[in-house]
């Protein structure tokens, strides 16, 4: 088989990432880093904690970024020489080594690449994310703690920290629902494709006879509010109730009724959160889902506001979105982009970065029609 000359793909690849060096503006992250380490280095920084994480939080992620890009680059550079050195010497081994590079590098400039795709307004903040069972009895409890576990592998493969902020158990497995931050810059944009229902195929482990079982799960993805946010909320409108935080079993986690419930009376939105001991920091923690929430139910309402006076119909993502099939073959395909993988383990393991790559470019041409 003739050997294709790799130079076209490489200055091909060198354009790519020219172009990305440009939208993510390297000389800006620069700048901002410079501010960042400035501050990070004040002596008072962690007088407030909270605010002492998000200083540290994204000053990691935007060394992250730029060390990202300048590692693709001096990849790039390096690999003319590769193949030079592979065709000198007639090294069949060097060569091929020299290929499997160009193929990483592709790999790693594409996703790099969808980064830059995430320009929404809300699209660079963490992401509030809750997890619901649904149709399937039992099954779709146990589904939905899968779901759960999916996710937070995911951002732990990632290196981002997450927090639970309530989690609610089902009677005999599983569990009803979950709600839990990712903090990481650009979390919601890159997680907000995962908004929809999965549904799952499988043997039931529950069922004595080993039938066959589809369940379903709702997994709900908003913007964290920021300082900047303008969300007003009448205590009027709050019912509180408080109760004890439980575990999985009816297990006590504490002897106080630190658990904090809020409802929401003119929308009906339902909040809670028992992670914490206590029951001041409870409430903190629910009111901040609360106006996440909010602020959600708000942009959709301008958006769908917008699209009707544009004469346009609204685009819900709301719907089925993925199945993964582990009877009576094996699969996980997402029903929008036509991702799949024939590996559901490692999907459930976290392995997700195809399908949330194949996401932003989908949604990013929805969004562009």
């Amino acid at each position: 088989m003739a050997v294709i000359d790799p130079a076209e793909e490489i200055n091909e690849l060198t354009g790519t990432l020219k172009g990305i060096q440009d939208v993510l503006d390297l000389d800006a992250l620069l700048k901002q880093i410079a501010e960042l380490e400035e501050q990070a280095a004040a002596p008072d920084l962690w007088n407030d904690v909270e605010q002492a994480q998000r200083v540290t939080s994204k000053l990691s992620h935007l060394q992250g970024e730029v060390n990202r890009v300048q590692g693709l680059a001096r990849r790039l550079d390096d690999l003319p020489v590769l193949f030079e050195l592979a065709a000198e010497e007639g090294d069949e081994d060097a060569l091929a080594e020299a290929e499997k590079e160009l193929a990483s590098l592709k790999s790693d400039v594409g996703a790099l690449e969808v980064r830059t795709l995430l320009s929404g307004e809300y699209d660079s903040r963490e992401a509030l994310i809750t997890i619901n069972s649904q149709a399937g009895g039992v099954d779709a409890a146990d589904w939905a703690q899968m779901l759960l576990r999916m996710y937070l592998r995911w951002a732990e493969r990632k290196g981002y920290s997450t927090e639970v902020y309530d989690t609610s158990y089902a009677e005999e497995a599983g569990i009803k629902s979950a709600t839990f931050t990712v903090k990481a810059p650009y979390a919601y944009g890159t997680l907000r494709g995962e908004h929809g229902t999965h549904r799952l195929v499988r043997i039931s482990p529950f069922d004595n006879q080993g039938r066959r079982q589809t369940s379903f799960a709702g997994v709900d993805i908003v913007p964290v509010v920021e300082q900047t946010d303008h969300i007003d909320i009448n205590e009027d409108d709050l019912r509180v109730d408080v109760y004890r935080s439980s575990g999985p079993g009816g297990q006590g986690v504490n002897t106080t009724d630190s658990a904090v419930r809020i409802t929401h009376i003119p929308t009906g939105i339902v909040v809670s959160c028992q992670n914490e001991r206590s029951q001041l920091q409870n409430r903190a923690s629910a009111m901040a889902v609360l106006s996440a929430k909010l602020l959600e139910r708000k942009r959709q309402e301008e958006a769908a506001a917008m699209n009707e006076l544009r004469g346009e119909s609204t685009t819900s993502w709301g719907t089925q979105i993925r199945n993964y099939v582990l009877h009576p073959y094996q699969i996980v395909k997402d029903l929008r982009t036509g991702v799949e993988a024939g590996n559901p383990s490692a999907v459930l393991d976290g392995d997700l970065d195809e399908f949330i790559e194949g996401e932003i470019r989908w949604m990013r041409r929805q969004e562009s029609q």
